[in-house]
């Protein structure tokens, strides 16, 4: 069985990584200081214990207010700066050699940065973080994913600002946020928006929600990546005794849109109450495109290394398990078809190769 210490030293791609949830506990404790956000502790290990045990709770109140010290640590463009530039020390430093950072720049306005201050801020964190990395020994390409927040007013202002910057470390869109009550739907002018002028989009669905949110993400918008997406599981009839797929889930298997499943994450949101049970088992299985990502790094107390152990331990994934979800991820980046082809053809492969 593959454990922790086989798999971290084996390239890894990070698809779906909120900037707001992987904070470094000290950092977040030295930001909030400086502008005067109390918050639970300020001892660093204790710090990141509460992150968990209130993320862990079942209590959506305690889940929620995490993010509130968090987002309150990253209000100027230095502290953003910096928490970019730690997000890809992190990331490389677990073996990952690609990593996309989505937040919601209108989040981080209370000290009146504007949006394009904000954007610069993390790009030029990125840029330093991949730098360093790189003078290190472990490089790394990160981009940057611009997130609306879905229970806001639908607007195409943070889709606006996406495209302004996509040749300048932004990637790609997203919502976020209650997908219950909000539908993408409500975002369609921006998702039109951004496939008039060919940029790359994900619309976090499936995960607190089932197929409708899925199709409305896939159908309406025409998402090209899920967030999380597990739940079209609930459009396969499990009854019999193979795996009969609905006519959504099919689509979304067949025209290899990308699942971009998070499993810690997904126990703490109530997808399943164990690992073994997790629907991404049974979708890997099936050959739908699952890529492996954290979510909330902090929230959640992982790194891509500890996800795909914990899955190597409930479903028995091997090197050629963690190397096909690998691979796919990389392959569904928002990043132009010959860099993505050129990391894995040398990259990813030969790594995985060595390892045989």
């Amino acid at each position: 069985m593959l454990t922790i210490d086989d798999i971290r030293p084996l390239p890894k791609v990070a698809l779906h990584d909120h900037l707001d949830g992987g904070l470094r506990p000290a950092t977040v404790i030295e930001h909030c200081a400086e502008n005067g956000h109390e918050l639970p502790t300020a001892e660093p290990e204790a710090l990141r214990r509460w992150f968990f045990e209130a993320a862990d709770s079942g209590s959506l109140v305690r889940y929620l207010e995490t993010f509130e010290h968090t987002v309150a640590a990253m209000q100027t463009a230095a502290q953003l700066a910096r928490v970019a530039k730690e997000f890809v020390l992190d990331q490389a430093a677990d073996g990952v050699v690609y990593a996309e950072a989505r937040y919601a720049p209108r989040q981080h306005q209370q000290q009146g940065l504007t949006l394009e201050e904000i954007v610069e801020a993390v790009r030029d964190g990125l840029a330093a973080g991949m730098a360093e990395a790189a003078a290190e020994g472990r490089p790394i390409e990160a981009r940057q994913i611009l997130t609306s927040m879905r229970h806001t007013e639908p607007s195409t202002d943070i889709a606006e600002l996406a495209l302004k910057y996509r040749d300048d470390s932004v990637c790609g869109f997203d919502i976020a946020g209650a997908e219950a009550g909000f539908p993408a739907s409500r975002f369609e002018e921006a998702f039109r928006y951004l496939k008039t002028n060919s940029m790359f989009f994900t619309i976090h669905a499936g995960e607190a929600e089932g197929p409708t949110s899925v199709w409305e993400a896939v159908q309406l918008c025409s998402a090209t990546r899920l967030g999380h997406g597990v739940r079209i599981i609930e459009d396969i009839d499990l009854s019999g005794d193979a795996a009969k797929l609905g006519r959504l889930a099919a689509y979304v298997r067949d025209a290899r849109i990308a699942l971009e499943v998070s499993p810690s994450s997904n126990l703490q949101t109530g997808i399943a109450s164990r690992m073994t049970e997790h629907p991404v088992g049974l979708l890997h299985d099936l050959d739908f495109n699952v890529t492996v990502n954290c979510d909330n790094r902090l929230m959640s107390g992982t790194t891509m290394s500890r996800e795909f152990a914990l899955l190597a331990e409930a479903f028995g994934w091997g090197l050629d398990d963690v190397e096909r979800a690998t691979v796919g991820a990389m392959r569904a980046a928002f990043l132009p078809h010959d860099e993505r082809e050129r990391l894995v053809a040398e990259v990813i492969e030969p790594a995985y190769a060595a390892r045989r």
